[in-house]
């Protein structure tokens, strides 16, 4: 199971293993406090990408178009964690205050649908 939640939200024991999936480091929240297992800077959207976007919801379905492009011409930057996803509760960690319209929604989205394919596939 996969689950997303703001770096400025309390981790917690059901969280399972915490991944931070932006590309720059939350404001203000101390390593202690975000208690991330590891930071996949790469499979965030490009720095041309994400300010093109400015979390302007109106822009959302390109934004997701154009990010998922990047992510399929860079599988070696996302299948990681899919693997990690595929072993057990997983929390993708991001700091935008838009909770619907950001990178760790997409990101969601195309790992469900990877481990969905796994599963059909039975691959484990």
């Amino acid at each position: 199971m996969i689950s997303i939640k703001r770096a400025y939200e309390t981790a917690s024991p059901g969280d399972g293993q915490r991944l931070l999936v932006d590309r720059l480091w939350p404001r203000g929240v101390t390593r202690e406090k975000l208690k991330i297992d590891e930071w996949y800077r790469s499979a965030s959207p490009s720095a041309e990408l994400r300010k093109w976007f400015g979390h302007d919801p109106a822009r959302w379905p390109e934004f997701k178009k154009r990010y998922l492009a990047e992510l399929e011409s860079r599988p070696e930057n996302w299948k990681p964690l899919l693997e990690r996803a595929g072993k057990g509760k997983t929390t993708l960690v991001y700091g935008a205050r838009d909770t619907e319209h950001n990178d760790a929604v997409v990101l969601k989205e195309l790992l469900e649908a990877g481990l969905a394919g796994k599963r059909a596939a039975g691959i484990r």
